[in-house]
């Protein structure tokens, strides 16, 4: 703790212990009463702490993830991890990538993938894809239709990953399609 902060604890402890001492000499005839309503305003007090400490966690789980603008723009913020977060629509399923302008091309999960009618049995490992988790295999495959937004793009390449991953990365043959891509205030915006 910071002397400033040292200093705002011991100010608002002494306007507490006024106005608490205020209260109790005001009350001083029905004491029930007055503990009674000094618990009620613990309470409010607690559950506004609890929603301002709260508030980032609320605003962003009721925040759009991504929008898209009248230009035909995407904007998505930044996530919580600082990371960002689109939702394509792969074959009308909806995908959710993590932006990593580290990689190269489009990487599926296998759960993806699958999900977007790719066979698994049919893919032949026969790329190498070198992650921050050593080297991994990868199949290529040919996606049908691929939307974000007003965009719809066709027969899009990427790779299926064989090893483990979180979540697909949405990497630079498909960001290469759009003609900006900015980051300001915060926010991810891709413009064709």
């Amino acid at each position: 703790m910071n002397t400033d902060q040292t200093m705002q604890f011991i100010y608002l402890v002494l306007l507490g212990a006024a106005i608490g001492g205020s209260a109790l000499v005001a009350g001083r005839r029905d004491l029930g009463k007055t503990a009674q309503h000094a618990a009620i305003w613990a309470l409010i007090f607690i559950g506004v702490i609890g929603a301002i400490g709260l508030w980032d966690d609320i605003s962003r789980d009721v925040a759009a993830r991504q929008t898209v603008m009248d230009d035909g723009s995407v904007s998505v913020p930044r996530g919580p991890d600082g990371h960002y977060y689109l939702t394509l629509t792969i074959n009308d399923v909806p995908v959710e990538f993590v932006v990593d302008t580290g990689a190269s091309e489009m990487v599926l999960t296998r759960r993806d993938a699958q999900r977007v009618g790719i066979d698994l049995n049919d893919l032949a490992y026969s790329g190498f894809a070198s992650t921050a988790n050593g080297i991994v295999t990868t199949a290529p495959v040919t996606l049908g239709t691929t939307t974000l937004g007003e965009m719809s793009d066709q027969n899009l390449p990427a790779v299926v990953n064989r090893g483990d991953m979180d979540m697909s990365l949405l990497g630079m043959t498909y960001l290469g399609l759009y003609d900006r891509i900015e980051i300001f205030n915060g926010e991810l915006v891709l413009t064709r």
